[in-house]
């Protein structure tokens, strides 16, 4: 069974064009409703949160009723991360959760993304079933079953105590100065409190939130900002997360970056020595630098790689037993902890290094050296087929012949905007420069 709506993180697009529409996702939410209510059962509940985007709040409202209508009741979060809403449907005993959010993308965009029971994001197979029936007749609760919706006030309380719970027992981070980027997005209350409570001089940026500047100039995506007020400050780090919390990445003393897989180097190189990798094993995606794999292979640990996407890294995980995976992009799941990638959590891991090993961060985001890699993207119009054009096919062809040997190369459609991913790697710098550019020339062509 095929998708058309979903992809790879959801249901994802411009607020108030299809298919981010009052409308879609007031059948989308019927749909999800009538999908987990087949038992027959009266009694289901489903937890929505969002980020700050103007458009959640069209959004909450069209699901509440398209659930409702089919007999769910409805548990409102409001502003929380999306590892909040994984944690909190588990925690609450939900049918369903919903997270409202286009993570990283601008506020323009917003996208729907869906929870199981057991707080993982739904399989290909449960998202196309949900298609199935909402391009059917849905069929409407009779009146006495219609759902209930309510606002539940401590939802954001409940995951800021159970962060605290993933920080070593009885350690503190006092005297740590922190540079907290929470890109104007959801976790722009939660993730202060929890630095806070544990003790640290938190220094916020991205925590003014108004509808329309979710990481704009700011957050995992656009780190500049908590750079130079890392070095302003005088901070011993920055931790920068994206618009819903599911991303981190991690600044040293310095401002200098350490991305998603410079975290996971240290993170499986500490958790094998604890023992605590399970089968020796980071799983991570074919984004990740060639430079991570050798620096594994190198401590006699396997890396698993997967399609890009946190969900297929999440199902690669629970299918082998593995309890580390993430992508590059600064996704980090740690499946002790969530069941989704968690910037808030993986940072206070980050931190619990810093207080146990007593170095900088700057010793510990410099895992590896990596291989030179580049990446670019093209924008392309709806409708077309850039990847399909023979003289891109040709392109492509030529370049990896010119790489054979010597570096790999990846071209892949984007499942969450219409762009063209380019990426290579390459000792050869100019090589690898020439090779992405003919390439990224011929799909501007064809798009």
């Amino acid at each position: 069974m095929t998708r058309k709506l979903f992809g790879t993180d959801g249901v994802r697009g411009e607020a108030n064009s299809y298919p981010m529409t009052a409308e879609i996702a007031l059948k989308l939410g019927a749909a999800a409703g009538r999908y987990f209510r087949r038992d027959g059962q009266q009694q289901h509940r489903v937890v929505i949160g969002k980020d700050t985007r103007l458009s959640g709040y069209m959004l909450e409202n069209a699901l509440t009723a398209g659930l409702t209508s089919t007999g769910m009741n409805v548990l409102l979060l409001g502003p929380v991360p999306t590892p909040a809403v994984g944690f909190l449907t588990r925690s609450m005993r939900a049918d369903l959760g919903i997270m409202i959010s286009a993570s990283h993308n601008p506020h323009q965009d917003n996208g729907i993304k869906f929870f199981g029971p057991d707080g993982f994001k739904l399989s290909d197979e449960a998202e196309a079933e949900i298609e199935a029936i909402l391009e059917g007749e849905i069929q409407p609760a009779q009146p006495q079953n219609i759902g209930r919706a309510r606002r539940i006030d401590d939802g954001r309380g409940r995951y800021v105590e159970y962060a605290k719970t993933t920080f070593p027992g009885r350690k503190r981070l006092s005297g740590l100065r922190v540079v907290l980027d929470c890109a104007n997005g959801a976790a722009y209350r939660a993730a202060p409190d929890v630095l806070w409570e544990l003790g640290a001089d938190v220094i916020p940026v991205g925590v003014s939130p108004n509808g329309f500047n979710i990481n704009q100039g700011c957050g995992s995506t656009d780190t500049r900002a908590a750079a130079e007020t890392v070095v302003a400050h005088g901070a011993d780090l920055g931790i920068c997360l994206d618009g819903d919390a599911d991303r981190v990445m991690i600044l040293d003393e310095r401002g200098q970056v350490a991305d998603g897989d410079q975290i996971m180097a240290l993170f499986a190189s500490r958790w094998a020595e604890e023992g605590r990798l399970r089968g020796d094993t980071l799983v991570a995606t074919v984004m990740s630098n060639l430079g991570l794999e050798r620096f594994l292979t190198e401590r006699q640990l396997r890396l698993e790689r997967t399609a890009v996407g946190d969900r297929y890294v999440v199902e690669a995980m629970r299918r082998g037993g593995w309890n580390l995976g993430g992508e590059q992009s600064g996704h980090i799941v740690m499946t002790d902890f969530a069941t989704t990638g968690d910037g808030l959590i993986a940072g206070l891991q980050f931190l619990a290094a810093m207080a146990q090993t007593e170095q900088p961060a700057s010793k510990l985001v410099r895992q590896f050296t990596p291989v030179p890699q580049l990446l670019k993207n093209v924008r392309f119009t709806a409708g077309a087929e850039p990847l399909g054009s023979p003289s891109v096919k040709a392109r492509i062809t030529d370049a990896e012949a010119r790489l054979q040997g010597h570096g790999r190369l990846l071209i892949r459609k984007s499942g969450t905007e219409p762009l063209i991913r380019v990426m290579a790697e390459c000792e050869d710098e100019t090589l690898l420069h020439e090779v992405v550019n003919s390439i990224v020339a011929e799909v501007e062509a064809a798009a």
